[in-house]
């Protein structure tokens, strides 16, 4: 009988045999309802169903089988964000994808994610602060909210979260999640199936409306017509809006003008990458939410190692639990180092000594030579500690070699190293500086 423990292993028997990269991009987006023989995969969207379709929907049907000892027949179509969870061979209402045509939001909110379980940290904790104050008081000054970050730090998490806090206190608000490709794509449902009013309506009804990605609609003049409408009726309804985007909107160049001034009117808070402490936590709490006995140096490896974003972290941790169950070894350092072997080269490759500095020189416009000189004007000194500092913090170097890559001994790396720590809490200009740095050599 197929059920969600069945469902679990199989995506563990793919974990350990596929790169985590496909397995976050094509796998973990599928939803999945069951009926007693038979599994109909539920993707986000076409782009995902026909991957899915094509490259890896043989190997879950022979995945199935094998785990269920039965032929397990796996169809796929497109529904992700719409569908409902995972149905068990007992209930009693029949598994069915969900209508393109229909044009309006039905996306869920997923109850894993809520506020008090977002992990708070530096990077995140302005934008936390926004999400509570939002979820107190929807509709009030912070209308709308805007998130803004790269992807994988968290913006999702808050939103839903968001969106679950109004909810616990009152049950009967209209809360409606949409990514906006999908919002899109009921958009022009609408209009090829003449249902314009009824979507119109039903947007412009809502009492608060999470949009993800909204930078989607960048280049799409009917629809930041459309959305521009449907954000004046909220607003002027006084119905919280929350939106999240890939950069703060003034810097998408196919954005209309007045869109860029009205996601600007409430509040716009940035999400940065998380820093060491704050991976640690994370880490650590989305084990425990697993079930994953993860031991705390286990989760110090892998987040001095892993440094981009969560969804990265998450994906090591899911390659950790389903090697461990597979093999039925402990997780421990060594287990961890051997599991994530290929991830952690992938990581130590990117950021080099070599690269660090050619950055550091390039963001400083300043000479890659300069960087070894003797000179201790403050315009090279800087930025050679800030290069030390990062080649310290990004590498498993040790301050010797630091030093001799610089011409300096480890004395003078570990004095960069603190002052620049130091500067850290005190300049915001060069913790600004820094920050910029540690994102472009890590992405």
């Amino acid at each position: 009988m197929l059920n969600q423990d069945l469902w679990d292993r199989c995506i563990a028997r793919l974990e350990a045999d596929l790169p985590e990269k496909e397995i976050s991009t094509w796998i973990r987006p599928l939803r999945v309802v069951m009926s007693e023989d038979q599994m109909t995969l539920l993707a986000p969207n076409r782009i995902v169903m026909d991957r899915v379709k094509s490259d890896y929907l043989g190997r879950i049907q022979r995945t199935m089988s094998s785990l269920a000892a039965y032929d397990v027949v796996v169809n796929i179509a497109v529904g992700g964000v719409n569908a409902d969870p995972v149905r068990s061979a007992s209930s009693n209402t029949p598994a069915t994808a969900v209508d393109d045509s229909m044009p309006y939001g039905r996306g869920k909110l997923d109850p894993r994610y809520t506020l008090s379980s977002f992990i708070e940290g530096k990077s995140n904790s302005q934008a936390r602060a926004a999400g509570l104050q939002v979820a107190s008081a929807p509709g009030g000054i912070y209308n709308p909210l805007l998130i803004y970050g790269e992807s994988g730090l968290g913006k999702t998490h808050l939103m839903h979260g968001i969106g679950n806090a109004i909810l616990a206190d009152k049950a009967n608000a209209r809360i409606v999640y949409v990514g906006a490709e999908q919002w899109f794509n009921q958009m022009v449902s609408a209009i090829r199936y003449g249902r314009q009013v009824e979507f119109k309506n039903f947007y412009r009804t809502v009492d608060a409306l999470l949009i993800d990605d909204i930078h989607f609609l960048a280049g799409k003049e009917h629809s930041q017509e459309e959305f521009f409408h449907t954000f004046n009726a909220l607003i002027d309804g006084r119905k919280q809006i929350v939106l999240t985007c890939d950069r703060y909107p003034r810097e998408l160049d196919a954005l209309d003008d007045r869109l860029k001034s009205r996601f600007t009117w409430g509040l716009s808070v940035p999400i940065e990458p998380p820093e060491f402490e704050t991976r640690i936590a994370i880490l650590l709490a989305k084990a425990d939410v697993l079930g994953v006995r993860l031991p705390e140096d286990v989760a110090v490896l892998v987040a001095q190692r892993i440094r981009s974003n969560v969804r990265e972290l998450e994906g090591a941790l899911h390659r950790l639990n389903a090697s461990a169950r597979l093999t039925g070894a402990p997780i421990t350092t060594e287990f961890a180092r051997v599991t994530l072997k290929d991830m952690l080269a992938s990581y130590d490759r990117a950021v080099t000594l070599e690269n660090i500095k050619r950055t550091v020189a390039a963001y400083y416009n300043i000479r890659l030579t300069d960087l070894n000189s003797v000179r201790r004007t403050r315009t090279l000194a800087r930025p050679r500690q800030v290069a030390m500092a990062l080649s310290k913090e990004l590498t498993r170097h040790s301050y010797p070699e630091i030093g001799s890559a610089f011409g300096k001994d480890h004395t003078t790396v570990l004095h960069a190293v603190r002052k620049i720590a130091e500067l850290c809490q005190e300049d915001d200009r060069l913790k600004e500086d820094y920050e910029n740095l540690l994102r472009q050599l890590t992405n």
